[in-house]
Formats: C-alpha cells, sequence, structure tokens
C-alpha cells in the first residue's frame, strides 16, 4: 500500500494531477484501507472488483487475500502507473475501461474477465474500492440487478451516498438505491470519514458501507428484471399517488389495466407515495404483476 508521498510521487512522475472529472480522490490513510480489507472478510478463492484503483495502493493489499483481483481505472495514465507497481503479482489483472458502458450496463470486457477468473476460482465476487464519487450509485445498482452480481460489497464512498444506502422509507433520502440494497441484502455503514484522510481533500464527509446480499432475500424476487420495472416506475415519480403513477407504465406494466386490484390484492393503498413504501411492497407488487 502507498502513502501519500509515494502516490504523489508516482504522478509526478507521469507529469498528471488528480482529475476532478473522474472524481478522483486517494484514499491515504493506511489503517482505513487495511479496516476496509479486514471487513471485506476475503478468502483465498474469491474474486475482488475493485473499481477506481488509481495508483494500485489498496490493490496491493486486496490481492496478498484474494484468488484474483480486478482492478478496473478508467484514466489511462494511472492505469499504466498501477501496472508498473503491480507487475510482480500474478492473481492481478488491471483493466484499463470505463466500468460502465452505459447507466444500466457494466462494460463487457470486465464481465468478460469476471467470467474467466471464475473459471479458476470459485468463490465469491466482491466488489472492495475507493469508489470514484461519480460513479458509486451507477456501479452498485448494476451489481446488485446484475446479470453479473456481486456477493458482498465493501466501499468507500460519499457520506451523502451512505445516506441514500441505508435510508428508510418516508425519509429524504429513501429512493431506488435504499430499495434495491434493503431488498436483496443487509447494508451497513461501518464508518464515517472526514475528509483529511483523502488526497486531494473532498469538500464534504464520506463513509466506509457494507452491503452482503442475502439469498433468502433474493428468492423472494420473483424476476429481477420486473422489480426493477416497478420500482423505476413508482420511485420515477416519488410524490405522485401511487394511482396516479401507473399512467407512466411502459412496457410489460403497460399492459396491466387493474392496477387498483394489484394494489388492493398486495394490501397497499392506491393513494399512498412511492417514497412511503417499504421494499417489501415493491416486491408483492412486482410479483403479482
Amino acid at each position: 500500500m502507498q502513502t501519500k508521498q509515494q502516490i504523489q510521487q508516482l504522478l509526478a512522475s507521469a507529469g498528471v494531477f488528480p482529475n476532478k472529472r473522474f472524481g478522483q480522490h486517494f484514499l491515504i490513510d493506511l489503517n482505513l484501507m487495511r479496516l476496509l480489507i479486514d471487513c471485506a472478510n476475503i478468502g483465498s478463492d474469491d474474486i475482488v472488483l475493485e473499481v477506481g484503483c488509481g495508483t494500485g495502493s489498496l490493490t496491493e493489499g486486496l490481492a496478498e487475500r484474494a484468488g484474483y483481483c480486478l482492478a478496473v481505472e478508467l484514466d489511462r495514465t494511472l492505469a499504466k502507473i498501477a501496472k508498473e507497481q503491480l507487475a510482480k503479482k500474478k492473481n492481478i489483472a488491471v483493466i484499463d475501461t470505463d466500468i460502465l458502458e452505459s447507466k444500466h450496463t457494466v462494460s463487457a470486457t470486465v464481465i468478460e474477465a469476471i467470467e474467466q477468473a471464475r473459471k479458476k476460482h470459485p468463490g465469491r465476487l466482491l466488489l472492495v474500492a475507493n469508489l470514484p464519487y461519480n460513479v458509486a450509485c451507477p456501479v452498485m445498482l448494476n451489481l446488485v440487478v446484475g446479470p453479473t452480481v456481486a456477493d458482498n460489497m465493501y466501499v468507500t464512498i460519499q457520506k451523502q451516498v451512505a445516506e441514500r444506502m441505508t435510508a428508510k422509507p418516508g425519509s429524504r433520502d429513501y429512493g431506488t438505491l435504499s430499495i434495491f440494497l434493503s431488498a436483496t441484502g443487509d447494508v451497513k455503514t461501518e464508518k464515517i470519514l472526514k475528509p483529511t484522510v483523502f488526497w486531494p481533500q473532498p469538500q464534504v464527509d464520506s463513509a466506509m458501507v457494507s452491503f452482503v446480499r442475502k439469498k433468502q432475500n433474493v428468492s423472494r424476487i420473483q424476476s429481477m428484471e420486473l422489480f426493477s420495472e416497478v420500482v423505476n416506475l413508482f420511485m420515477g415519480h416519488r410524490r405522485k399517488m401511487l394511482k396516479a403513477c401507473t399512467k407512466f407504465a411502459r412496457g410489460e406494466l403497460a399492459e396491466i389495466g387493474n392496477w387498483l386490484e394489484v394494489f388492493e390484492q398486495c394490501s397497499i393503498d392506491p393513494t399512498k407515495r412511492p417514497e412511503q413504501l417499504p421494499p417489501e411492497d415493491y416486491i408483492a407488487i412486482a410479483n403479482l404483476c
């Protein structure tokens, strides 16, 4: 793992500076890096996906425990630095690409690398990363919805995003992210991080958050695709009444002409607003649909 001074020297040697557009804030507290790795409880058969590996500081610690580590970095200069720093590690692949092909799609290159790694490493797929602020939410959502899913996630992110991850129905921060995470597993804020543990310092607090996917939770959802459509339909109009949201239905949901019966069978008041419904109600609606 690298200190702040070492990271600065590596960037200076390459003639570059942290890129704000890519949300680059390097975690420089080595104790917090170790805490993140310890929280993940990485096994020797596990595959670790790290998004935004930067110069490879955290990657080195991850690879010491994982069966295989896939480190993704959009910034080609940083990816080159990481490859040079980690060249002697045989269980690391640094991929210089965007983790997202679109907001709703993980890079095909990354998915292929995961599938190849799974042929040799039958353990879990873990997302362990100091996530770039600008892609944190879509990355986590994609790895919850699938088709490629992370068994567990251990990340540092903006505190504001952490609050959205753990929000309860009716709260200001409750939304699509909190619904998906709560519906499929357990999410927990492990630690609040001050700006001083990053370089350059962000203007907001951050948080270390864990998510553990639960098979019994996921098994309640008959179709993840339809569940996603239902959540997006209603939370896309979160302050309207449920019965009013149904006129915006598209695709399969547009074919449903008896929404009031759906709400009644699910024991849901159609005059409630989407932001008031717990994840269990969205699962019930999707399963009935």
